[in-house]
């Protein structure tokens, strides 16, 4: 019974943390910048147009944080999770190095870690997967398909990705 409880409190945590992180992108809170501040962001990056990338970015931290909270849909979640995680570590953290009191990788290794985990963990019987019978996306192949697509689907979004706006002198 104990693993359960454990499940519960990881993916409330890592789900809430990711889902919040999301919330900044979309709509600004918790000292986020919203579609338009992220966008502007995103532009830099090479990512045109920001806004419509900051909002694909946002919804997949934010609605792949509340599947995993909700123990819902299996490895749908974690894919969204990880797929926007590896972007962000190929292109804002990576240079960085590991550590995040540089900006390195961290933040977002750990995110996708856990994501991934949970994934193949399974959400546990304290989910709404388990309590609605829900159990072909928690499959193994199932997971492993989902997680490729999050993979596919961040390798799309960096080859999509322009050459980096040139920085400003002030």
């Amino acid at each position: 019974m104990g693993l359960e409880y454990g499940l519960l409190i990881v993916r409330l945590a890592l789900g809430l943390a990711i889902a919040a992180h999301g919330a900044q992108k979309l709509f600004g809170w918790f000292g986020g910048y919203g579609i338009a501040g992220t966008g502007g962001f995103f532009e830099s990056l090479g990512f045109r147009p920001g806004k419509l990338f900051a909002a694909a970015a946002g919804s997949s931290e934010f609605f792949g944080g509340i599947l995993i909270v909700l123990g819902l849909f299996g490895g749908v979640g974690p894919m969204l999770v990880l797929s926007t995680m590896l972007v962000a570590m190929l292109t804002v953290h990576v240079k960085n190095g590991f550590w995040a009191t540089n900006n390195g990788i961290e933040v977002p290794f750990i995110y996708a870690t856990g994501a991934v985990a949970i994934a193949f963990a399974s959400f546990g019987a304290i989910s709404l997967d388990a309590w609605l019978g829900l159990a072909l996306t928690s499959k193994p192949a199932i997971v492993w398909g989902l997680l490729a697509l999050g993979v596919v689907g961040a390798l799309l979004m960096l080859l999509v990705r322009r050459a980096p706006l040139p920085q400003q002198q002030t």
